[in-house]
């Protein structure tokens, strides 16, 4: 894949169906699905959210889902389709909502992922979040989740990832 075949833009109303089915199938397996088309539009349309998405040649292949608040920022889904990790598109979409966060005066971002899900620890890490809590029974009473957290002030935003590939 060419760098000039990837674009991000802001999700419209017509990609709602395709989000939620990545959140189903990537995010959410083994749980009640809640990130349904209807959640996924009431976040297109919120004032305070921005879904983007990543397209190869205008198919998505990706997104990100983040919440903005009057202090703090929380990335609320991030999924790339399997055969697309590890292209740095994952690190495309979370930069990029960085970046309107830093924009909007926000410096502070959190998140949560599955404890059990290593892969995902370790590209946050990579990304600069740190491990803020381990939060027991987090997904619907089932699953373990950490909390982490990144403070955007103390890193540039277009940070090399030297040997993170």
């Amino acid at each position: 894949m060419t760098s000039s075949a990837l674009t991000l833009r802001l999700a419209r109303l017509a990609d709602a169906h395709t989000i939620a089915n990545f959140s189903r199938d990537l995010i959410e397996y083994g749980l009640r699905w809640r990130w349904t088309p209807g959640r996924i539009t009431e976040n297109i349309r919120a004032p305070d959210v921005n879904v983007v998405v990543a397209c190869v040649h205008a198919n998505i292949v990706g997104f990100a889902i983040m919440r903005y608040g009057e202090d703090d920022a929380h990335l609320d889904l991030l999924a790339v389709a399997p055969s697309y990790r590890r292209l740095g598109i994952g690190r495309q979409l979370v930069e990029w909502l960085e970046k309107c966060a830093v924009v909007a005066g926000i410096f502070t971002v959190a998140l949560e992922v599955r404890a059990g899900n290593e892969g995902a620890q370790i590209f946050y890490k990579r990304m600069g979040y740190r491990t803020l809590v381990h939060l027991t029974g987090y997904y619907q009473g089932i699953e373990a989740a950490l909390r982490m957290g990144r403070d955007l002030s103390c890193q540039p935003l277009d940070h090399k990832l030297r040997g993170t590939r």
